[in-house]
C-alpha cells in the first residue's frame, strides 16, 4: 500500500526515532509498504518518520547506481535500529533532495565513508562499511531517524534563500506526484 509522505513542518520529522523489536506490529507489511511508497515517489530511500512513525527504520535501494557500481545491482537495504559507528574519509559536497522537502535541492557536505551497525528485516545484526553514494544515502536517511533533515546541514544564508519554498510547504502549497499527509503542527 502506498502511504502518504509527511512533509517539512510535521512534528514527527523532528523526533528522534525509538528502537523497535522483532514483534513490532505489522513490521513485514510496513517494510513492504515503505518500499512501495518509495518507488511510487521515485525515491532512493525512505525513513519511517517520513510516513509518520517515530521509529528507527529506513529502507534504501541502491540499484539506481548499478551502472556505475555493479555491486549495487538489485541491492536493497532495510536498516532497523541503525547506529552509525564511524564517519571518516573526505568531506564531499553534493546536491541532495528529499521527499519531505519537495522542490528543494541543496549541496550538503558529508563524510564519504561510514561504518554502521543495524538489523535487517529478519533482525539479523550487521556491521558494514559504505562509501560514496551509498554512504551519502544512508547518512541522509539516518538523519531522519535522528530527527534531522538535510537542510540542517546547509548555511544560514542558504536557509534564508529557500525560506519562501519552506513556507510554501508549510502552507500546503507544495506540488508532488505522490500522496502527502495533511499538515499538522
Amino acid at each position: 500500500m502506498i502511504l502518504p509522505v509527511y512533509l517539512y513542518g510535521q512534528p514527527v520529522l523532528r523526533k528522534v526515532g525509538e528502537d523497535i523489536t522483532p514483534d513490532y506490529p505489522g513490521l513485514d507489511k510496513l517494510i513492504k509498504d515503505m518500499y512501495e511508497t518509495m518507488y511510487h515517489a521515485d525515491g532512493v530511500g525512505l525513513a519511517a518518520p517520513q510516513i509518520g512513525l517515530p521509529i528507527r527504520l529506513f529502507v534504501i535501494d541502491l540499484d539506481v547506481m548499478s551502472e556505475e557500481f555493479p555491486e549495487y545491482k538489485d541491492r536493497q537495504l532495510t536498516m532497523i535500529n541503525a547506529q552509525i559507528v564511524e564517519r571518516e574519509g573526505e568531506d564531499v559536497s553534493r546536491e541532495e533532495g528529499c521527499l519531505s522537502l519537495p522542490g528543494i535541492h541543496e549541496n550538503v557536505t558529508r563524510k564519504d565513508k561510514i561504518r554502521i551497525k543495524y538489523c535487517d528485516e529478519k533482525f539479523v545484526e550487521h556491521e558494514e562499511e559504505f562509501d560514496g553514494f551509498a554512504a551519502r544515502v544512508i547518512q541522509h536517511e539516518y538523519d531522519h531517524i535522528d530527527g534531522k533533515m538535510f537542510i540542517d546541514h546547509i548555511s544560514l544564508i542558504r536557509k534564508q534563500l529557500i525560506k519562501g519554498k519552506l513556507n510554501a510547504i508549510l502552507a500546503g502549497k507544495a506540488r508532488t506526484s505522490y500522496r502527502v499527509a495533511q499538515q499538522r503542527r
